[in-house]
């Protein structure tokens, strides 16, 4: 185990790298897209895992008799991700036994634990390596045309979090770690809570709460792999161009298992006549499910030629609930 804390740091990161590199993890999500899967990579290295509801712990790491693995039921998605990915780091780096409250939010680590003692800080900084690698900021902001400056506006920071499967607080401080922002424009981010950029997404729609994420999508998005929670919402935002009788289907979007809460068109050049404008449709789930967003812009009249497609791969059946994650569920299910 590290001395020191920058020591622990480096280590952590490095245990991160390696299983990353013996995983393959980077060239499937440059093929793919979407986050690191951090239940599918426990269950993929054989590493025992439940779920429960466990009264003031997030999880915990067990070594003996044989290694495994606790997380909680009672928190986001994102928190449980960053749990698991705490407690395979636990497991990575053949710690002591853990049982890990939420301390290992506030550390992230941005600062040295108490003591000589650096198992914390080494299991931190590989669950910040692992989940929130900087090769999958990077893939996301190339795929989404976002720059370094962009990662300064609340907007674009907290659609960045939801792709890379984190809190918007979380990735917030990980854009610092990595000195793609510097730490005033972190608390500027900060002083921004999610709900207001969600109301601000969802405009006149009022959903019954915001204990879901509001993602927005856009042509950018096609052919990619979302993983959110049944609470979640979508925004897409499409260029159509109906000037020329092309106009987005949503009856696709509807028969892929989405209801249509609002729909409208914005200028696209408010000096053009007859050109694209900008179709805006607000979605929810009708259910907690895996599947595919699939929608086609078309001429009514010529369903058969396509002027654009646009087809999600999603899972919206977060958060992982008590008992095997969603991960090893699928694979018994595969199996069988």
């Amino acid at each position: 185990m590290a001395r020191d804390y920058a020591s622990a740091v480096r280590a952590g990161a490095m245990a991160a790298g390696r299983l990353h590199r013996q995983l393959g993890t980077q060239a499937l999500i440059e093929q793919q897209g979407g986050n690191v899967d951090v239940f599918g990579t426990i269950h993929a290295l054989d590493l025992p895992l439940l779920l429960r509801p466990l009264k003031g712990l997030l999880g915990a790491y067990l070594s003996a008799p044989v290694p495994g693995v606790l997380v909680t039921t009672e928190r986001p998605m994102s928190i449980q991700r960053f749990t698991a990915a705490h407690e395979l780091g636990h497991f990575s780096m053949r710690h002591d036994p853990s049982l890990d409250d939420e301390s290992i939010l506030r550390r992230m680590p941005m600062s040295p634990e108490p003591g000589s003692q650096f198992q914390e800080t080494e299991a931190d900084a590989f669950a910040i390596a692992f989940m929130m690698p900087k090769w999958l900021i990077a893939q996301h902001c190339a795929r989404q045309g976002w720059t370094v400056t962009d990662l300064r506006r609340p907007n674009i920071a907290y659609q960045l979090s939801l792709r890379i499967g984190a809190s918007y607080e979380a990735t917030c401080r990980t854009l610092v770690r990595y000195d793609l922002i510097s730490s005033a424009i972190m608390r500027e981010l900060l002083d921004t809570q999610p709900r207001s950029l969600k109301v601000d997404l969802l405009k006149d729609y009022r959903p019954e709460n915001y204990r879901g994420d509001v993602w927005l999508l856009t042509e950018r998005d096609e052919g990619v792999r979302l993983d959110g929670s049944r609470n979640d919402l979508f925004v897409l935002r499409l260029k159509e161009h109906s000037g020329g009788g092309y106009l987005w289907d949503l009856d696709q979007l509807i028969a892929s298992g989405f209801a249509v809460v609002r729909d409208e068109r914005e200028a696209f050049d408010v000096e053009a006549v007859g050109g694209p404008v900008v179709r805006r449709v607000t979605a929810a789930p009708e259910a907690a499910r895996r599947g595919r967003m699939s929608l086609n812009e078309r001429r009514p009249w010529q369903p058969a030629a396509a002027h654009a497609s646009l087809t999600i791969d999603f899972d919206l059946t977060g958060p992982e609930q008590e008992g095997l994650s969603r991960a090893e569920r699928r694979h018994l299910l595969e199996a069988a």
